[in-house]
């Protein structure tokens, strides 16, 4: 593409001569006629080296290089400029004679099927859906228009998936939740007889798995994004445009609300609730209810502030503790003197 033609996509102003871009790449990679980016101060150093053609940044940062393209949101836009290089997987066409299809489900003649597909009874797959091989599709499910699912995942029965969904490598979805009731001649297993909900433009990433519900269903909200090997319990429901990341486990009939993020391995105990707009920091063990709007970190979570401060007492515990002795020592000591001179 023309450098003028990536700045008018953009809506960015062109501010050097237009030349032909063919892609994109970092700032230390980057060739004469790659675009690149700045969004960390740290990698600055690196504009007055690079050879890229045009550099998205920030106006506080255009007094660095000439070939600046001004966004208001480097990051961001250099984002919607990688789509216009990236080039989707799999070269597939059509809908391979090496499927099963059940004669009482509904494939869209334009949906892209890989070989070795199986589409169990009452199963619906949109216009335009991309199924990649080893993929097994259960009874009742829907695929919405332009999704894609990507090789060897699992949709259990009566899984519904929204539009524009991408489920990346392995995930399965409709797995039995972890239901059981313990009894006095043994453990007794609660079938999980509900399913799970993925709605619109949601991403989920490879080998995360997700339960059916044991009763009405497990929802991800419109829009959110979800990291490998993302575990979420039965009932679970995830709001709207929430970004939860790699490692982290939800257990049942918990609720996260709309935009939360959850930082990797953070740990949600059952049945309790994140409101709107929560973040929770890396390796949080939460056991409590959060409030709207809150950042939490630690194990157990606590609001951020305390986390910090927490943080930093902790590395002076074991000088604390030696202090502490000496003071009991010299405070037992003076007790003792005391206790002579009253005699």
């Amino acid at each position: 593409m023309l450098l003028s033609e990536i700045a008018s996509h953009l809506g960015l102003t062109l501010p050097c001569a237009d030349t032909e871009i063919t892609g994109v790449n970092t700032l230390a990679a980057a060739t004469t006629s790659e675009i690149s980016f700045l969004a960390n101060p740290k990698y600055a150093d690196q504009v007055a080296t690079t050879q890229a053609a045009a550099i998205l940044l920030a106006g506080k940062d255009a007094h660095l290089t000439p070939r600046a393209l001004i966004s208001e949101q480097p990051y961001v836009d250099f984002a919607r400029c990688v789509h216009f290089f990236a080039l989707p997987q799999g070269s597939f066409t059509g809908q391979s004679s090496q499927v099963w299809i059940h004669p009482d489900a509904h494939v869209h003649p334009d949906a892209l099927i890989y070989p070795f597909v199986t589409i169990e009874r009452g199963a619906r797959i949109g216009a335009r859906a991309r199924i990649f091989s080893g993929v097994y599709i259960g009874e009742n499910c829907q695929v919405g228009e332009d999704t894609c699912i990507y090789p060897n995942c699992s949709l259990m029965a009566d899984t519904k998936i929204g539009a524009r969904v991408l489920i990346h490598a392995g995930v399965v979805l409709g797995s039995d939740g972890f239901g059981f009731a313990p009894s006095a001649s043994g453990i007794v297993k609660f079938p999980q007889i509900g399913h799970v909900v993925i709605e619109d433009d949601v991403e989920i990433g490879a080998n995360t798995t997700i339960d059916r519900a044991a009763l009405g269903q497990t929802t991800v909200g419109q829009g959110t994004k979800i990291d490998n090997l993302v575990q979420l319990g039965h009932n679970v429901q995830i709001g709207q445009h929430c970004m939860i990341v790699s490692q982290v486990g939800i257990a049942g009939s918990s609720v996260i609300g709309n935009q939360v993020i959850l930082a990797g391995q953070v740990g949600i105990a059952g049945h309790l609730h994140v409101g709107d707009g929560c973040r929770v920091g890396a390796q949080a063990g939460v056991g409590q209810d959060i409030p709207a709007g809150k950042d939490y970190s630690g194990t157990p979570a606590m609001p951020h502030g305390t986390f910090l401060r927490t943080s930093m007492i902790m590395p002076k515990l074991p000088d604390l503790k030696r202090r502490l002795h000496r003071l009991e020592k010299e405070l037992a000591a003076l007790k003792e003197q005391l206790a002579q001179k009253e005699e």
